[in-house]
């Protein structure tokens, strides 16, 4: 079995390609039409066929762990079929309010992610940001959170839309051990400038993992691909959602083909149009 290149979160070794979890949960972030269509097309079994193909190439780390049915009885196929385990990432939205009604729903959420055996916890954006104070630079309210996952032996993280964060975090030290950006070579859903999202992530004293690497489908896999890949540092992830197992084995060899310096070994589509370079 190979293996596809790893980083550390901390102590835990994850994959540097990370398996995305949007085209299996239906945010395609197109359309409510294509919403419809992949809850309605994605099954347990066919979530397991991708999960299967990653984690065949040593990519065994998934991005967006949830107590969804198919997900959970997907992940646990794949798990089966492979003998490997998937190593498990969650971004849960926890409540914003304060007092005892909000800790005691956290701890709810968050006993159940533990016991579906997740290994890295990241407050979801939705929850991250709206505690990012940019006057004070701190993140008031977050840290209980931060400890009732310690408290349960999960490794914390930020997910995060806000590039600043990550800076904050940092000169605050905020008790996590990696962060999620979003990244890509169209600026696609990012609040600021490509070069400024670049270079916050480079002076991130944690790695970082990316998101939206081929924008939501609107970037080719070999464009989207060769942005993250050669523009990160070795520490840093790429997390990848995909539809099919043939996406699945196309990203992955593409990556590889990347970080390797070589053509990658994948069939071009073919159209009439392209007849006369055969």
């Amino acid at each position: 079995m190979s293996d596809f290149p790893r980083t550390n979160i901390e102590n835990l070794s994850v994959s540097r390609l990370m398996i995305g979890t949007n085209w299996f949960m239906g945010f395609s972030h197109t359309s409510k039409a294509k919403d419809n269509d992949i809850n309605e097309t994605m099954t347990a079994g066919r979530i397991a066929d991708i999960v299967e193909v990653f984690m065949n190439s040593g990519v065994d780390t998934l991005y967006g762990m949830s107590g969804n049915p198919k997900l959970v009885e997907g992940i646990a196929e794949a798990e089966q079929r492979t003998g490997r385990k998937c190593i498990k990432l969650t971004i849960p939205g926890l409540p914003l309010g304060d007092g005892p009604e909000a800790e005691d729903e956290a701890a709810q959420q968050l006993d159940r992610l533990a016991e579906l055996g997740v290994d890295i916890c990241m407050p979801h954006q939705s929850t991250t940001d709206a505690f990012v104070n940019r006057r004070t630079k701190s993140f008031d309210g977050l840290e209980r959170y931060l400890k009732m996952i310690r408290e349960r032996e999960m490794i914390p993280g930020l997910s995060t839309h806000m590039p600043e964060t990550l800076a904050y975090a940092d000169a605050c030290g905020l008790d996590v051990a990696t962060y999620c950006q979003i990244y890509n070579a169209a600026g696609f859903l990012m609040q600021i400038e490509i070069d400024w999202v670049h270079s916050m992530i480079w002076n991130a004293k944690k790695p970082v993992i990316t998101i939206k690497p081929l924008a939501a489908g609107k970037l080719p896999p070999l464009v989207g691909l060769a942005f993250s890949w050669s523009t990160l540092r070795d520490i840093d992830m790429v997390a990848v959602g995909t539809y099919s197992s043939y996406e699945a084995e196309e990203v992955i060899e593409i990556s590889l083909s990347i970080l390797e310096g070589r053509a990658a070994r994948i069939e071009l589509q073919k159209t009439r149009s392209k007849k006369s370079l055969e």
